[in-house]
């Protein structure tokens, strides 16, 4: 049997986590594959899944009746998505879709929460990482607002 942990280890998210905490990610985790075009999620549904991409682009978009889906944030390898999974209602917010072929390593939610209530400490390590992935995510927000009305 594969483990997964090596690919966990290696994603800038994961990496530095302890050894003992990886083996726990890695049990909630499998590698997934999606075609261009297709949705990683879609908004209004549970969020079962958290994922790592390790490989592709993905757009991250909003749907207006106006102007059918519109980008809010291009992801790419190295990057996390699926940080709203720590607050219930646990649903997504936005659709995402892969642009081209992408790899990720896809966390079951459910699996990871529980993890993390039987193992506090790996709930705190993974609740900094959220934390920055977080902090970054509002900084591109804030950039692109700025460039799209130009303040």
């Amino acid at each position: 049997m594969e483990t997964l942990e090596p690919i966990v280890a290696g994603h800038p998210f994961f990496r530095g986590l302890d050894p003992r905490y990886l083996q726990m990610v890695a049990t909630c985790a499998s590698r997934v594959n999606f075609s261009a075009g297709q949705l990683l999620c879609r908004a209004e549904e549970e969020a079962r899944q958290f994922f790592a991409i390790l490989h592709g682009r993905v757009a991250v978009e909003i749907f207006s009746a106006r102007r059918g889906p519109v980008t809010l944030q291009m992801l790419g390898e190295g990057e996390v998505l699926g940080w709203l999974w720590f607050d219930k209602p646990y649903h997504w917010h936005f659709d995402a879709r892969a642009l081209e072929i992408t790899r990720v390593i896809s966390l079951d939610v459910k699996a990871l929460m529980e993890t993390c209530e039987k193992n506090p400490d790996l709930g705190y390590e993974l609740l900094k990482r959220y934390a920055h992935a977080l902090a970054v995510q509002f900084r591109v927000a804030r950039l692109q607002l700025m460039d799209m009305y130009g303040t």
